[in-house]
C-alpha cells in the first residue's frame, strides 16, 4: 500500500515540476528570449544576427557571404533557377 502511494506522489509531482518548466518556458518564449511552442522559429531573429555579427568580426568573408545570402530572393539559387528541394 505504502509502495502505491509513494509511485503515485512521484508520477504527481513529475506532472506538477513538467506543468511548471512548460509555463517558465512560455513565459521566457513572451520574453523572446526562445521558441517554444507559440512561435515558429525565425533564423533572422535577435540571436541569429548576433551570432552573424560575431561571425562576421571573426571571419569577415563568410560574413558578407551570410549577409548577401539574407538578402537574395527566397527560392532562387545562384544560377537563378528555382530552389529544387533535395537538390544541392
Amino acid at each position: 500500500m505504502g509502495s502505491t502511494v509513494f509511485w503515485i506522489l512521484v508520477l504527481v509531482a513529475a506532472a506538477v515540476i513538467l506543468f511548471a518548466l512548460d509555463r517558465l518556458a512560455l513565459w521566457m518564449e513572451a520574453r523572446g528570449w526562445i521558441y517554444w511552442r507559440r512561435s515558429k522559429h525565425n533564423p533572422s531573429g535577435a540571436l541569429g544576427n548576433a551570432f552573424r555579427e560575431v561571425q562576421s568580426i571573426l571571419e569577415p568573408e563568410k560574413g558578407r557571404a551570410a549577409e548577401q545570402r539574407l538578402h537574395e530572393e527566397p527560392g532562387k539559387s545562384e544560377s537563378g533557377e528555382p530552389h529544387v528541394p533535395g537538390e544541392e
